[in-house]
């Protein structure tokens, strides 16, 4: 016996077994990758200590894990691949040991460089070798350097052998691992049975969890919330999500609670909010070397906030010498929605055109990101904000309408309702302001944006919505449209003041006009001046008796509030009507009636304002801005 049995102390190598046994049950059955890390580092040191080079394989082998690219920072990549490389060249090279090293290897290269020639070599030699393990590692290796858009074939026939292999492994990992694919795939192609797949994956999850897949699988719920409107539930959700993803040491955990906030901002009409957060996100150590939709994404969010030089940099980092030279990824076609809007708000039609090239063969399918993370609906909205850009507004209509059509299909209810806005816009473009059917689609994708929460993103110009606002009236309620966004807002005095100005840009009209309801050409003398003639006289009575129906409607709602309000107008303008007529109801000069109407008329402007920017802070923002109130006031575009 020896002295360390004698004291009751493990040997080195008793230890070595335990600690290989719990990491491969961490990492294949529980997929546990952070605990799977700790024990297969600690095995691989004691395999040194003990001088047995099997055992120092199948730890080099775990610390890989079961996804590529697990170790992001150069240090620790480095540091397991040169154990992986040790480790290899102390074992017998024909032994399936070495075989699934070399898989495992090719596997990180191949990725790493965003190719899959090699992978694919060694995966039809492990079709050969008649190891059931080995030809299991291999097909979710290969699957997973084969997440662009152009593999969905491919890709759907490896996760189908993969569930098959797992009958013959029987390693539940391998099972969970092929359905898990499956369900990506059948999401990253549109497939009307994914939300099938994904119910099949996650019985199977709760009969017995499995970390890292229940962390894909807890993603995709993210994004069907988001794909349901629900913005709430999906932020609460994606929080959840990422708890999850850093429980299981999945080093995506940060990147994909970023997208998944980024989807939920972007539909919300606030993702400038994030552009600090995407900053970090975008210079990321753990970011996977070919995934460039953080920097695209940052380039999207500078343009919407107005930081028009930060977003033209940003995009021509993208952009390169080439921007057919991104390599293909899980995110490539996100990264590409993000080109496509960035450049449309830029007004950069080159950049435009080279992404309508290159995501022309991919108009099928939607733009998910990662293994479903986040869903920027169907691939004909980013062409056809493309051809938007270009100026050909025939091939903009055609695309934008397949667009609203397959997210639909998709049950992306914000990406339907962005895809009306723009083919809307596309529409008046083309067919003139007045067109019918731009005006119904830009009214449809008000009233669905204000049942989903959305705020629909200004057109052609980065941070703003610039251009002349027009206001429409339909029973209670004010359509605002202003750069390509819409608002609705109820009825007030105020908006109606805002409708008179906004009908007649550029000139100035005195406050006394407008509590009146009548407009009178700029130029007339001072308001403390004329007479007040029998049409005016009329005028104040027709508005006279307008207010009253307002006020018993008011009251008959019970909004006594906003019927205060008009009682003060009408009580106002009644005085300034006794004011302005003598004995016998003749006309007599104004004395102080511009002080009060430009009183009564700011109020009632500045309330209005307020209300449109409860609903759309930048409309809001920019109508404050080209509205003067006084005792003349105006509305001038900028």
């Amino acid at each position: 016996m020896s002295v360390a049995e004698g004291l009751g102390v493990r040997p080195p190598c008793a230890e070595l077994r335990l600690s290989l046994v719990l990491g491969e049950r961490a990492l294949y059955v529980n997929g546990d990758l952070r605990t799977a890390r700790r024990w297969f580092d600690a095995a691989y040191l004691q395999a040194q200590a003990c001088g047995d080079p099997p055992a120092l394989a199948r730890a080099a082998l775990g610390l890989g894990g079961i996804w590529v690219r697990e170790h992001r920072t150069a240090a620790e990549s480095e540091m397991v691949r040169a154990r992986q490389r040790h480790a290899l060249s102390l074992i017998d090279p024909g032994s399936t040991l070495a075989q699934r090293l070399r898989v495992r290897m090719c596997g990180e290269a191949d990725y790493h460089r965003g190719a899959h020639d090699e992978i694919l070599r060694l995966l039809e030699q492990a079709r050969g070798a008649g190891d059931a393990e080995l030809l299991a590692e291999a097909l979710s290796l290969a699957h997973h350097c084969l997440l662009g858009p152009e593999h969905g074939q491919l890709r759907k026939e490896l996760a189908a052998e993969l569930i098959g292999q797992a009958a013959v492994t029987r390693r539940r990992g391998d099972l969970l691992m092929g359905l898990m694919w499956r369900t990506a795939d059948l999401y990253l192609a549109a497939d009307p049975h994914a939300e099938r797949c994904l119910e099949e994956l996650r019985g199977l999850l709760d009969e017995q969890p499995h970390l890292a897949v229940g962390y894909v699988a807890a993603a995709m719920r993210v994004m069907l919330a988001i794909r349901a409107g629900r913005f709430e539930e999906a932020e609460r959700l994606a929080g959840e999500c990422y708890e999850l993803g850093v429980t299981a040491g999945d080093v995506d955990a940060t990147g994909w609670y970023g997208g998944q906030l980024g989807a939920v901002r972007w539909y919300q009409g606030r993702v400038a909010e994030l552009l600090p957060a995407m900053a970090d996100l975008a210079s990321s150590p753990t970011l996977s070397p070919i995934d460039n939709s953080y920097l695209a994404g940052l380039a999207l969010a500078a343009a919407v906030s107005g930081d028009r030089r930060q977003a033209a940099g940003h995009l021509a980092r993208l952009r390169g010498r080439d921007l057919g030279a991104l390599p293909s990824s899980s995110t490539w076609l996100l990264s590409m929605y993000c080109v496509v809007e960035t450049a449309h708000l830029l007004g950069d039609a080159e950049t435009a055109a080279r992404a309508y090239t290159l995501l022309s063969p991919y108009a099928h399918l939607p733009m998910v990101a990662s293994l479903g993370v986040a869903c920027f609906g169907s691939t004909h909205h980013s062409l056809g904000m493309a051809a938007l850009t270009q100026g050909d507004l025939d091939l903009a209509v055609r695309h934008l309408r397949a667009a609203v059509h397959d997210n639909l299909a998709l049950s992306h209810w914000p990406a339907a309702t962005l895809s009306r806005c723009r083919l809307g816009q596309a529409l008046a473009l083309r067919d003139g302001p007045a067109s019918e059917a731009a005006r119904a689609e830009q009214a449809a994708a008000a009233r669905e944006a204000r049942e989903l929460g959305m705020v629909l993103p200004a057109a052609g110009r980065a941070g703003g919505a610039g251009g002349p606002c027009r206001l429409r009236r339909h029973g209670r309620h004010w359509q605002v449209e202003l750069g390509g966004r819409v608002a609705l807002v109820d009825h007030s005095v105020g908006m109606g003041h805002l409708a008179t100005l906004v009908g007649n840009p550029g000139r100035e009209i005195p406050a006394a006009d407008l509590a009146a309801g009548a407009c009178r050409p700029a130029g007339q003398g001072d308001s403390a001046q004329p007479m007040l003639d029998d049409l005016a006289r009329d005028t104040y009575r027709q508005r006279l008796a307008e207010l009253q129906e307002e006020i018993d409607e008011l009251e008959s709602m019970h909004d006594l509030e906003r019927a205060a309000a008009v009682r003060l107008e009408r009580e106002w303008l009644i005085s300034e009507l006794a004011a302005a007529t003598g004995i016998g109801g003749r006309a007599r000069p104004f004395a102080d009636g511009d002080e009060r109407a430009r009183i009564a008329v700011g109020k009632a402007i500045r309330r209005a304002l307020a209300r449109i920017e409860a609903v759309d802070a930048v409309i809001g923002e920019e109508l404050r801005a080209c509205v003067q109130t006084g005792v003349r006031c105006s509305y001038r575009p900028r």
